[in-house]
């Protein structure tokens, strides 16, 4: 057994997050059906069925949920809330639609609207990452089954290291949504003199590969929900990586009265 000490929190959304991956590639295996949200963003059986398994999770803990499949509570009620989990049981349901395995499940828990505890499973490759912003502790986990305890998960843990310099600057860009704002970013980081490499990912895998040092900065200048980004910045800030919004200039916050994040930078 590794010397891994996580908190029980932290245990519940690792063990969530399996479940729900297990779920999520037993709908992967089939000619599963997509239907088109109000938003025109896509939903499949898969996002249904991972939401109802964490939901079974978390709800006996008493912290409140924002997922992206429950419905949302009025902010009347939310800004009441000192502590609440923050849920995407399926992030990148595009790259789940085109079968590329890019896609995760996303739980974090946010206190005073900053994220304090991050997972992030991805069901197609059964990695796992997994943080402690507090203790700043961030690892990942290779595991070969779903259905592995959380004594193995720990075995199997290592620490998260971030980038160290090289030569050239290795920017994460969307697999689904580049903009032209960010590939204007890419050509004025050219102008540093500098090689620039575009490292190209979908979902949260993108805040995974700054915070384990396969990239050096993410610029995201397109719309993300607090879903799409709480779990991955409470991994990249337990291993000092920062998280800034364009419009702040400060570390984006959490259960807003708008989920909507603005802009932000991850370096």
């Amino acid at each position: 057994m590794t010397g891994i000490g996580i908190s029980k929190n932290l245990q519940i959304a690792i063990e969530a997050s399996l479940k729900a991956g297990d779920a999520i590639m037993k709908v992967y295996d089939t000619a599963f059906n997509v239907e088109i949200k109000d938003d025109k963003s896509p939903l499949t059986e898969a996002d249904k069925k991972a939401n109802d398994i964490i939901n079974t999770f978390l709800q006996p803990t008493p912290i409140p949920i924002i997922s992206e499949e429950n419905k949302q509570i009025d902010y009347t009620i939310r800004k009441k809330w000192d502590t609440c989990w923050i849920v995407d049981p399926v992030d990148g349901t595009k790259e789940f639609i085109k079968r590329n395995g890019e896609f995760t499940v996303n739980i974090a828990l946010v206190h005073q609207g900053t994220p304090q505890l991050g997972v992030i499973y991805v069901p197609a490759t059964k990695t796992l990452y997994f943080a402690d912003v507090a203790k700043k502790q961030a690892f990942k986990s290779q595991l070969v089954s779903h259905a592995t305890s959380l004594e193995d998960v720990l075995e199997k843990s290592k620490p998260l290291k971030t980038k160290q310099s090289s030569d050239a600057i290795e920017v994460v860009g969307s697999r689904s949504h580049m903009s032209k704002e960010t590939l204007d970013f890419v050509e004025k980081l050219k102008e540093g003199g500098k090689a620039v490499k575009i490292v190209s990912k979908g979902s949260s895998l993108k805040f995974c590969l700054v915070a384990e040092g396969n990239a050096d900065i993410y610029p995201r200048f397109a719309p993300t929900m607090e879903w799409d980004t709480a779990a991955g910045q409470a991994i990249c800030n337990a291993v000092g990586v920062k998280v800034i919004s364009k419009e702040t200039n400060k570390a984006l916050l959490y259960n807003k009265k708008n989920l909507l994040n603005p802009w932000f930078i991850v370096s």
